[in-house]
This record gives C-alpha cells, sequence and structure tokens, in this order.
C-alpha cells in the first residue's frame, strides 16, 4: 500500500513539474526603433609604457571618418595595432645606439636582417604616416606645386588615384602602397610588404613617402571584407591633400 501511495505522489510531482515547464515566459524584446550607443575611446589616452617613441595622437574621434572607415576598425587599428608596434620599436631599441635616433634615421641605417626591429619600426613609422593624412574634411585639394608635380608625373590627378588603385589593388598579401619624391624630385607610385617602407636599403623604388595607404586586411576586413578595391576607393574621399602637400614641399626643400 506503501508503495502505491509513493507511486502516485511520484506522479503527481512529475505532471506539476511538466506543466511548470511548459508554463510560458514573457520575454522583453528590444525595441527595434532604440539604437543603441556605443561609446568609443578617446585617441588621446592611448599611450606607450616607456621609451623615447611616443603615440603621436589622432586629429580626429574614431567615429569621423565614417561611412569610408568604421569606428571599430579604426579604434582597435590604432589603440591595439599601432600602439604594438610602438611599444614593441621601444623594446627593440632600448640599450642600442638607436635609442636617440629619429625614426627616419632608424629606417635608413637598420640591419634589415634585425626584423625586430625592421617590423617595429616600419610599423611605428607607416601608421604614422597613415593616419597623419586621413581627416573627416571633405574635398581638400593639393596645392598648385603639387598639382603641377602630379600632372608632370603621372598626366593627371585622376591618373594618380587610379594608379594608386591599381598598385594597392595588385598587392599580393599584407604591405603598403606610397606616393613618394624621389632623389630627382620626381613623384612615383610604389608598394611595400609587410612593414617595409621606402626608406629602408632594400626598398625596390627608394625616396621620401608623402602619401601612405595602408593595405593590410586588419585596415578595412571589418567593414570591406575582402573587397580591397572597394576600401581604397572609399580611401580617396578622406584623404588629407593639404597635409599630402605639405610633406611634398618638405621633401623637395631637402633634394
Amino acid at each position: 500500500m506503501k508503495k502505491v501511495v509513493l507511486l502516485c505522489l511520484f506522479s503527481i510531482s512529475l505532471l506539476i513539474g511538466c506543466k511548470k515547464e511548459k508554463q510560458l515566459q514573457e520575454v522583453q524584446l528590444p525595441d527595434p526603433n532604440v539604437v543603441e550607443e556605443v561609446i568609443y575611446g578617446n585617441p588621446a589616452d592611448v599611450k606607450t609604457t616607456t621609451g623615447p617613441f611616443k603615440m603621436n595622437g589622432l586629429s580626429y574621434q574614431y567615429n569621423d571618418l565614417e561611412p569610408y572607415i568604421d569606428a571599430t576598425t579604426m579604434e582597435t587599428h590604432y589603440s591595439k595595432h599601432h600602439l604594438g608596434y610602438a611599444n614593441k620599436l621601444n623594446t627593440a631599441v632600448n640599450d642600442t645606439e638607436f635609442k636617440t635616433k629619429t625614426i627616419e634615421e632608424i629606417l635608413s641605417q637598420l640591419d634589415i636582417n634585425n626584423l625586430f626591429l625592421r617590423n617595429n619600426a616600419g610599423g611605428y613609422y607607416n601608421h604614422n604616416l597613415f593616419f597623419e593624412i586621413l581627416s573627416p574634411k571633405k574635398d581638400t585639394k593639393p596645392t598648385t606645386a603639387l598639382t603641377e608635380a602630379i600632372d608632370r608625373d603621372f598626366g593627371s590627378f585622376n591618373n594618380l588615384n587610379s594608379k594608386l588603385s591599381e598598385v594597392a589593388t595588385n598587392l599580393f598579401g599584407s604591405g603598403w602602397v606610397w606616393l613618394i619624391v624621389d632623389k630627382d624630385g620626381k613623384l612615383k607610385v610604389t608598394q611595400t610588404t609587410n612593414q617595409d617602407n621606402p626608406l629602408m636599403s632594400n626598398a625596390v623604388e627608394k625616396g621620401t613617402p608623402i602619401l601612405a595607404i595602408d593595405v593590410w586586411e586588419h585596415a578595412y576586413y571589418l567593414k570591406y571584407k575582402n573587397k580591397r578595391t572597394d576600401y581604397i576607393s572609399g580611401i580617396f574621399n578622406i584623404i588629407n591633400w593639404k597635409t599630402v602637400s605639405q610633406k611634398f614641399d618638405n621633401a623637395i626643400a631637402t633634394k
């Protein structure tokens, strides 16, 4: 008799439990009309840990280059990738003769077989130039002096952009595309792989960079996926040609 009673009680509790499990819980769904605000950091807060080389900062906020470069990519690119190169560069020059030299001096004098210094010195310099020549200002134009040089060496401003796009699209793997002033004062478009640049002794085309375009995937993949050509087209909308022109004038003055 006791076994029958216990069995009945067990069956009743099981039925009650199943009933409770089948009860629906009301779930609050997010309002599709409410856009959640994403808070990004401040580029000015990004600092190197120690050493002679510092972060140069940005003249804009992470979201200022949208829609051409998204804020998440910019924040990750600057505060993670670029900061990493800067910190490792400081480690690489610690207790060496390069500790008191400029980044340009290091790049022109380093042993290219010293991959740790080569990669991080290149990464530091390359990213500094890339971030510097970008701007949310629209429709900036080259100065008369730079325009004349572009017309002389490429035929037109549109031809220059086409050449930059072609070289960037055809670069295999990761690397950079450059507009440089060579030793004769002429403009050239060239490319380098990884974190190399035209100041290094192994450069195929040597010269003074006045414009850099980062074609590593981390510079564009979140927004553009594998469509590098679309990324390059977007970049042309946010190049600060006033800054590029100033760099051109400085390069010519040293020839």
